[in-house]
């Protein structure tokens, strides 16, 4: 290497070092000024507060025996009766169909035979409705995957049979 190298060298790595400290005084210095403005503002919101308040709590209270355990009464989840208000129980086959049993059906996940694929279908319809019916609202363990009774649903027997027939026909189409 000639002297010009190495003070090119030299230099060169003299400026990168440089940057590399500016950089991170730049970094530090908005850490501070932003960190104490951010935590103003984050402690200002309310709502923030709360979520942070309700995360920290406790997950577990002990009853006592001979204490008025009454504030110990399971409480339902902030939300979980609006979320349940959403999903109305479905009127006919086809929207149980498309509630609940797309999930699995739509996709062919778990071994679900896929709607509208006929080949999966053609063995399971030639066993009878009362086979389809029966595995649809008891629930099936078979070879190829679990159909869970009612597909999960809470849906009435006769919706859980019209969405068998909703499956079938679009197979049989």
């Amino acid at each position: 290497m000639s002297k010009q190298d190495t003070h090119f060298f030299n230099t060169f790595s003299l400026v990168i070092g440089m940057l590399v400290v500016i950089a991170l005084m730049l970094f530090a210095t908005g850490r501070i000024v932003g960190g104490g403005i951010q935590r103003q503002i984050v402690l200002a919101d309310s709502k923030y507060v709360q979520k942070v308040q309700a995360r920290v709590q406790p997950f577990a209270r002990v009853a006592v025996a001979g204490k008025d355990n009454a504030a110990l009464a399971i409480q339902p989840a902030p939300g979980a009766a609006t979320a349940r208000a959403v999903v109305t129980q479905p009127k006919n086959g086809q929207e149980l169909f498309q509630q609940t049993c797309s999930a699995c059906h739509g996709a062919g996940i778990g071994g679900a035979p896929k709607a509208g694929d006929a080949a999966a279908w053609g063995p399971r319809i030639a066993k009878g409705k009362a086979t389809l019916y029966e595995h649809a609202l008891k629930g099936f363990q078979g070879t190829a995957g679990v159909m869970p009774a009612k597909g999960g649903s809470t849906a009435p027997d006769a919706i859980v049979q019209q969405a068998v027939d909703y499956m079938v026909g679009l197979v049989q189409k």
